[in-house]
């Protein structure tokens, strides 16, 4: 099977469609799969439910998807950076399901192991825990969490071999390879593809069986949201 798709916009030919539930990795712009955010952008493609730790920016990222009004539910842990998240949402124009940072990676990783829920402490006591079943174990109050499982998945690694199997980058290994993981569909843009035999099976982060269709962008932008500089004293 050829996984290698010339660009990301033929990468997403038949497999995106209005409605869908899309599961993006990164952690702010950091490991953000940059060429498939913006094709998906171009598919017109709406009434999303968007599955990412955040929004991006604004103009940037997912941020470019809630510009256009392609994403009508966010399930996410941080609002952040994005004046037009916090905008849409408190106007009432878009769906947010809050999750917390740690429980929401957890609901991605059981989604792609097969796993439906699981309980956790996290969020017990306050509104996460509303209308969720609530569970004692060992003197302990847990709430249940159903996990997620996405219709496509966009990831971001450094590399891949032709076969899909996946290396991240430092901090970009963040919410990708859990994204990859609970993608029914999973497309992954890399920066670097080598042939199969050349990734020390030792290195590999995501196995080849989890990875669907590769494009690669050897140049991506890689902005970041907050530069800071050090001054001196």
């Amino acid at each position: 099977m050829n996984k290698v798709y010339p660009d990301a916009a033929s990468a997403l030919v038949g497999i995106v469609q209005d409605g869908q539930t899309i599961a993006v990795g990164g952690f702010g712009l950091c490991g953000i799969p940059e060429a498939l955010i913006a094709a998906l952008r171009d598919s017109g493609v709406t009434g999303l439910t968007a599955i990412s730790n955040n929004a991006g920016v604004d103009g940037f990222g997912l941020g470019q998807l809630l510009t256009t009004r392609q994403i009508k539910k966010m399930i996410a842990s941080y609002v952040g950076e994005n004046k037009e998240f916090a905008r849409q949402y408190l106007a009432g124009e878009l769906e947010l399901e809050f999750t917390p940072q740690g429980t929401l990676a957890e609901k991605l990783r059981a989604g792609g192991a097969g796993i439906p829920a699981f309980f956790t402490k996290t969020g017990v006591g306050t509104i996460v825990a509303d209308g969720k079943e609530l569970r004692e174990f060992d003197g302990e109050q847990y709430v249940m969490e159903r996990s997620l499982v996405a219709d496509v998945s966009l990831v971001k690694a450094y590399m891949a071999d032709r076969a899909g199997n996946l290396v991240y980058r430092k901090t970009a290994r963040n919410f990708n390879p859990n994204v990859a993981m609970a993608g029914k569909i999973t497309i992954v843009e890399v920066e670097k593809l080598v042939e199969v035999g050349e990734i020390d099976p030792d290195q590999v982060h995501t196995p080849s069986i989890f990875v669907h269709r590769i494009v690669v962008n050897a140049n991506p932008e890689k902005r970041i949201e907050q530069r800071t500089v050090r001054t001196e004293a």
